[in-house]
């Protein structure tokens, strides 16, 4: 009997461009099985796929290793930060205070 598949998609957005893969897995296919089926990594070497954050229809998936598909679900794979958005506010809300003194 063949085996049942189910169409996902994987997206990754690198800093210069950005892909959207559709794929077929088996059904029963984990997220982090499905990222190694799928060909992102050969068109992103630089992604290790065996550890990087993904998620699905942006939620992060703790367990990816576990965490088994649904048909349609979107896997996307998440770059690190570059700067973490509590100290850009901070920095933010600081010059805005600055700015606010010289004024007066």
């Amino acid at each position: 009997m063949a085996e049942s598949l189910i169409a996902i998609e994987v997206v990754y957005a690198a800093l210069d461009r950005q892909l959207l893969v559709s794929a077929q897995v088996p059904q029963g296919s984990t997220l982090r099985g499905a990222l190694l089926i799928s060909s992102i990594g050969e068109r992103f070497p630089e992604l290790d796929l065996a550890t990087c954050l993904v998620g699905i229809f942006g939620k992060q998936i703790a367990e990816p290793e576990q965490h088994l598909l649904q048909a349609g679900d979107r896997i996307e794979i998440y770059r690190p930060l570059l700067a973490d958005p509590k100290e850009v506010r901070r920095l933010r809300a600081l010059k805005a205070a600055e700015a606010r003194k010289r004024e007066q």
